[in-house]
C-alpha cells in the first residue's frame, strides 16, 4: 500500500473545525455570544489570525453574525441559509459553463414537475389561497415588466412554499435565483404575458383539483415553453 502523504492544516481551519463541533454538540446555542476573540486564542493555544480567520468563515456560512463591540452572536440556520453558502459558487460556475445552464434549467423543470405532485398531496385550502392570490397579483402586474416578472417567480416560490419541505423551497429558491441572474435580459417576453396567465391558471386549477398527473403535465409544459422562450430570445 502506498501511503497518503498527510496534509498540513492551516491553524485557522482547525480552530474553524473546532468551533463547529462544539456548536453541533450544543456548548453555543442559537442566540449565544461565542467566548472572546481572547478567550479562544487562550482556550485553542493560538494566535489572533487564526481566531479572525476561523470567526470570518463561520460568519460566511451564515452560523454567526460578528457586530462591533457585542461579540459574535450565534445566529439559527436554516435550510435557505445552507444553499446560500453555495451560490457565489454556483454561479461562478454556471458563468464558466453555457451547457451547465442548460442542465440548470432542465433540473429545474424535473424538480418542480415532482414537487407539485406533492404539493397535491399536502395542500389545504388555506394553501390554496395563497397560491390563487399569487396568481391574481400575477395577473395584475400584466403591464407592468419589473413587477410581472417578481410575481411570476413568487407564484412557483408559492407552490414550492406549499411542499411543506423547507429544502424543497430553499433548492427552489436557488435555482430561480440563478437562473434569473444568466436570463435577466430575456425573462421579459412582451405578448407572453397572457400565456404564462394562462399557464399558471391551468396549474393552479388542477392542483386545486387535486389532479396529480394533470398538474404535473402542466407543469412540465409550461416549463418546457418558458425554455424554449428563453432559446428563441437568446438566438435573436
Amino acid at each position: 500500500m502506498k501511503a497518503e502523504p498527510i496534509r498540513r492544516r492551516k491553524l485557522a481551519h482547525e480552530v474553524l473545525d473546532r468551533m463547529l463541533e462544539r456548536m453541533r454538540e450544543g456548548e453555543f446555542p442559537v442566540g449565544s455570544t461565542l467566548p472572546s476573540e481572547r478567550e479562544l486564542m487562550e482556550f485553542f493555544s493560538v494566535g489572533r489570525p487564526a481566531v479572525r480567520e476561523a470567526l470570518q468563515a463561520m460568519e460566511r456560512m451564515g452560523f454567526i453574525a460578528i457586530v462591533h463591540g457585542e461579540g459574535a452572536k450565534v445566529l439559527p440556520v436554516t435550510a435557505s441559509t445552507i444553499i446560500s453558502q453555495i451560490s457565489e459558487s454556483a454561479m461562478h460556475l454556471l458563468n464558466s459553463d453555457e451547457d451547465l445552464l442548460e442542465h440548470l434549467k432542465n433540473a429545474r423543470a424535473f424538480f418542480e414537475v415532482n414537487m407539485v405532485r406533492t404539493v397535491i398531496e399536502t395542500v389545504d385550502e388555506e394553501g390554496l389561497k395563497r397560491l390563487k392570490a399569487a396568481l391574481e397579483e400575477n395577473r395584475a402586474d400584466m403591464d407592468d415588466q419589473q413587477r410581472f416578472h417578481e410575481a411570476d417567480m413568487e407564484f412557483h416560490r408559492t407552490i414550492a412554499k406549499l411542499s411543506g419541505n423547507p429544502i424543497f423551497f430553499a433548492v427552489s429558491q436557488a435555482m430561480l435565483e440563478w437562473l434569473r441572474t444568466f436570463h435577466s435580459d430575456l425573462v421579459w417576453n412582451p405578448g407572453q404575458e397572457d400565456m404564462i396567465i394562462a399557464e399558471h391558471e391551468e396549474i393552479y386549477n388542477l392542483i386545486a383539483a387535486r389532479d396529480a398527473d394533470g398538474a404535473a403535465r402542466a407543469m412540465a409544459n409550461h416549463l418546457a415553453r418558458a425554455n424554449q422562450r428563453y432559446q428563441i430570445a437568446s438566438t435573436d
